[in-house]
């Protein structure tokens, strides 16, 4: 009898795939989770917060924390509606996946590679493009109701000796939003600037897929920033259902400013979701201190958000992972050798 004297090449590198993405998940989790300076401090916290009276806060928080993903998975359902037939729960496993990847990625690019393993095959570029167009509405969204946020709270809760600088700020920041409302709402106008870029004929390959943009109208346009709008209501909620868990004393508008201010600081300096969680908590520290000493537990509000709309989502993004075929959805199965 004969036996094989090497195993199969595309198993095996597909299991080394999801073996490199699950280590480097675990190694993500740790670092964010259990190797904090601050851990214990973060777990006592939390420990002494739950109690009866007070988990109906926590419990609402992650009861929204599915319609949190959901409300993303619709978004780019949406965006992605000219080129693929995804059905809903198909564009929640690729949005959850992206989570997966994104945790350890800068930047979270590698958000785009995970939903890549969910799209048709032929249509990654399109994905990723859409993927893109649904990132600048979730910007839109925190650039616009941040900026209002933060002009409220800055307002009540400091004095600027020179008002004229803060009003020419506000006013720059002002028409920069405007200037990518009009942008998104005329994105098929990057195709005709993506060709006028020095060198492009290198990347026409690529730059072809640009051609999905033209397909947008405003009426998807709008409903992905509806989307990307209830999606920011739903984790600012979250935060101050939070806040309120922790005993952090913020009346309900001058904390819904607060974390509209955390958020547009944040969005305006992107960082991985590490750093972009350190960032986050400095920013917090400042805001809420306002409102509280506890330090501990205006950053235990801020981590636990973190645990239940980042980590949670990225271990179950792994389960799904691991039920396709990494190498058939990037398109590299046929050209591995076996």
């Amino acid at each position: 009898m004969n036996f094989p004297t090497t195993m199969p090449t595309k198993p095996i590198l597909n299991l080394l795939a999801k073996l490199l993405i699950t280590g480097l998940l675990a190694w993500a989790i740790y670092r964010q989770v259990f190797a904090k300076q601050q851990a214990e401090e973060l777990w006592a916290a939390f420990v002494q917060h739950f109690t009866y009276p007070n988990m109906a806060w926590l419990l609402a928080v992650v009861a929204l924390a599915p319609l949190n993903l959901a409300l993303e998975a619709l978004k780019w359902r949406e965006l992605t509606r000219s080129f693929s037939k995804m059905n809903f729960w198909r564009s929640f496993k690729a949005v959850v996946a992206g989570s997966t990847i994104g945790i350890f990625t800068p930047n979270r690019v590698g958000e785009y590679g995970g939903r890549l393993l969910f799209v048709e095959e032929g249509q990654g570029w399109k994905a990723v493009i859409s993927t893109m167009v649904g990132s600048l509405a979730q910007l839109l969204v925190l650039l616009a109701v941040g900026l209002v946020g933060a002009l409220y709270f800055l307002l009540v809760k400091m004095e600027f000796e020179a008002q004229y600088l803060f009003w020419v700020a506000v006013s720059l920041a002002s028409a920069l939003v405007g200037l990518l409302f009009f942008t998104y709402f005329n994105i098929d106008l990057m195709v005709v600037l993506a060709k006028r870029v020095p060198y492009v004929e290198r990347f026409r390959n690529q730059l072809r897929h640009l051609t999905v943009l033209r397909n947008y109208h405003r009426r998807e346009l709008g409903r992905a920033l509806w989307y990307a709008f209830l999606r920011y209501a739903t984790f600012t909620t979250q935060y101050y259902l939070l806040l309120q868990f922790y005993g952090v004393p913020a009346p309900w508008l001058m904390g819904m400013a607060g974390i509209a201010t955390i958020f547009l600081v944040q969005a305006s300096v992107p960082l991985p979701p590490a750093m972009g969680l350190l960032a986050r908590s400095e920013i917090a520290l400042f805001v809420w201190g306002f409102f509280t000493d506890d330090r501990v537990d205006i950053l235990a509000a801020t981590f636990s958000l973190f645990v239940i709309n980042i980590v949670v989502p990225a271990l179950l993004g792994l389960v799904f992972i691991i039920q396709v075929n990494i190498l058939k959805s990037i398109g590299l199965e046929d050209k591995t050798s076996s």
